[in-house]
């Protein structure tokens, strides 16, 4: 059973993931730092990854638009 802090960052990371589809991104390397799950940190880190080129751009464009709106 996995231990509440992991619970929540998982929760969140569905979160992030979610936003960044409502924009059309897909992260696919987007997911939990398994060695801070693993570890004694008090919560998880959450690895946002790699991406290619236009996944930058539109990030980036994304984030633009959300601090403009």
């Amino acid at each position: 059973m996995p231990q509440p802090h992991v619970q929540e960052a998982e929760a969140h990371l569905e979160a992030l993931r979610a936003a960044l589809a409502a924009h059309g991104i897909t992260l696919p390397s987007l997911g939990l730092e398994a060695p801070s799950v693993a570890g004694s940190y008090t919560a998880p880190l959450i690895a946002l990854g790699n991406c290619n080129l236009d996944t930058a751009r539109a990030l980036a464009a994304a984030l633009r638009e959300g601090a403009a709106g």
